[in-house]
């Protein structure tokens, strides 16, 4: 009886897969939708520790099982449409530049790749603000604005990874100069999303009034969960006439910390104020080639030069009035010449070497507990396994920073288990280690798969009114489960 019901459901599936496959590729083209393992496996990898780690080994990627490329809007809208009828997962995939699990299909379905949605729909020079489709990359939009002395003025460290600006709303990244301009949640004005079972929304074109509730906020963060993001309109600035540097060091990184809320504080706005802990410092020294080691600070103001001058004499003078010693502008200028560096072939962290970003933010007064706690926990209980810990603060705010904080294992376990398992632990370790000290779970990278067990620790019962919200404006849970710590679909055919 058991090896008839066993034939039988895997004949169904079979059926319901060829099906499928045919709804997708009448909607598409042929030349669109693929299940070939090749491809989908390319489809769910993406900068993780955990992705990195498997294609090390040898091990096969949580994928899909079918990989789709649509070209509009429209065809976003069927493919959610053929998702919905059949009621299986949608796991939408940018550039495939995050490091948090967020393309990994642990209940397969479709890969959604936005990678057609390159349109530059409109550069309005007025308003400044640039709307463009969500598949298109950071490198790409920003050629089109420099010819017209614009900028979109945000470059993260995944510029250069194919990072695209749907995925920077999505998962409400940040770049190099967030400190002046913001992060991506800062700069989107409107965005176009398809939702379940297939329709389009556009928010208001603009997100500042007193009409409602703001839907726009509600899709910006959710990676894929609540809706796929096919277009945005995002603020964009001048390109600046000058650009000023600065550099600093200090006695340790609490007076780094203080020099650097002083800064916020007194409203002045760098573009750029990047604080490295002794540690990371000796990174930067090998990466980039930064001539000093120490705690080291490097700003950047940015604009006109009458502004410019302005500021950095006045920051010069609040962080020599908090301890700090000026190191000239030399420092400064080779970072930002180096800045994507790190990010280089050969020079980002591989497997076997296992290691982890926190990226976690709080208020100022809550920084250096975050710090004492997270670098003990990770040197002392984790110390049999020589577990490093590096840090440094690169994106700060008018009330905080943002503590870009990494663990490193030289020689993890060999086994699979046993390594995937001491990565959690220290996972665990370091998180809620920043929870208990008031730090938020992320400040860029996102949560994926990864980071979902913490969001309820985070939010409390406020979590439960995100369930509700995903519940209602996705009831079958098809949109990326397994994502937030959302969970597996509902009620799935799959």
């Amino acid at each position: 009886m058991s090896t008839t019901s066993s034939a039988g459901d895997v004949s169904g599936r079979s059926y319901l897969r060829g099906q499928i496959a045919r709804e997708l590729t009448a909607a598409l083209g042929a030349e669109h939708v693929s299940q070939n393992p090749a491809d989908l496996q390319a489809q769910a990898a993406d900068w993780s520790w955990y992705s990195k780690y498997l294609a090390y080994k040898g091990l096969e990627q949580p994928a899909a099982d079918f990989a789709v490329r649509p070209a509009n809007t429209a065809e976003v809208e069927r493919v959610v449409q053929i998702a919905s009828d059949y009621r299986i997962p949608i796991v939408t995939r940018g550039g495939g530049s995050g490091t948090q699990g967020g393309t990994f299909a642990p209940y397969g379905g479709i890969s959604l790749d936005l990678s057609r949605l390159t349109d530059i729909v409109e550069i309005d020079e007025d308003s400044l603000i640039v709307t463009a489709g969500a598949g298109i990359d950071g490198p790409t939009l920003e050629k089109s604005l420099n010819e017209k002395g614009l900028t979109l003025a945000h470059y993260p460290g995944s510029y250069h990874l194919g990072a695209t600006i749907g995925g920077f709303v999505a998962a409400r990244g940040s770049g190099v100069v967030s400190t002046k301009y913001g992060k991506a949640e800062n700069q989107v004005l409107q965005l176009e999303v398809v939702v379940a079972p297939g329709k389009t929304v556009t928010t208001l074109p603009v997100p500042s009034h007193a009409a409602g509730p703001d839907l726009l906020q509600s899709f910006v963060g959710s990676e894929g969960t609540l809706g796929v993001i096919t277009q945005a309109s995002l603020r964009v600035d001048p390109l600046p006439e000058a650009r000023g540097f600065l550099s600093f060091s200090f006695p340790d990184i609490f007076a780094g910390i203080e020099a650097g809320r002083r800064i916020m504080t007194s409203r002045l706005r760098p573009a750029v104020i990047r604080l490295y802990d002794e540690a990371d410092s000796y990174k930067l020294r090998d990466w980039v080639g930064t001539p000093f080691t120490g705690t080291l600070m490097v700003v950047m103001c940015d604009g006109s030069q009458e502004l410019v001058d302005y500021e950095t004499k006045a920051i010069t003078a609040v962080v020599e009035g908090a301890g700090g010693a000026s190191l000239g502008p030399d420092v400064g200028q080779t970072w930002w010449d180096g800045k994507y560096e790190p990010y280089a072939k050969g020079k980002l962290p591989q497997p076997p070497l296992m290691y982890g970003t926190f990226d976690q933010v709080a208020r100022f007064q809550d920084l250096p507990a975050i710090y004492r706690a997270k670098k003990k926990v990770i040197e002392e209980q984790f110390g049999q396994h020589g577990a490093r810990y590096t840090a440094h603060l690169s994106h700060w705010y008018d009330w905080g920073a943002m503590l870009y904080d990494r663990f490193y294992v030289d020689e993890p376990p060999a086994d699979p288990a046993e390594a995937m398992d001491l990565h959690d632990r220290l996972w665990d370790a370091g998180i809620l280690a920043g929870l208990e000290n008031r730090a938020v779970l992320n400040d860029h990278h996102g949560v994926g798969i990864k980071l979902g067990r913490f969001m309820r620790p985070q939010y409390g019962a406020g979590f439960d009114l995100m369930r509700q919200l995903k519940d209602a404006w996705d009831p079958d849970g098809i949109m990326n489960p397994g994502k937030l710590g959302f969970g597996p679909p509902r009620n799935s055919a799959w």
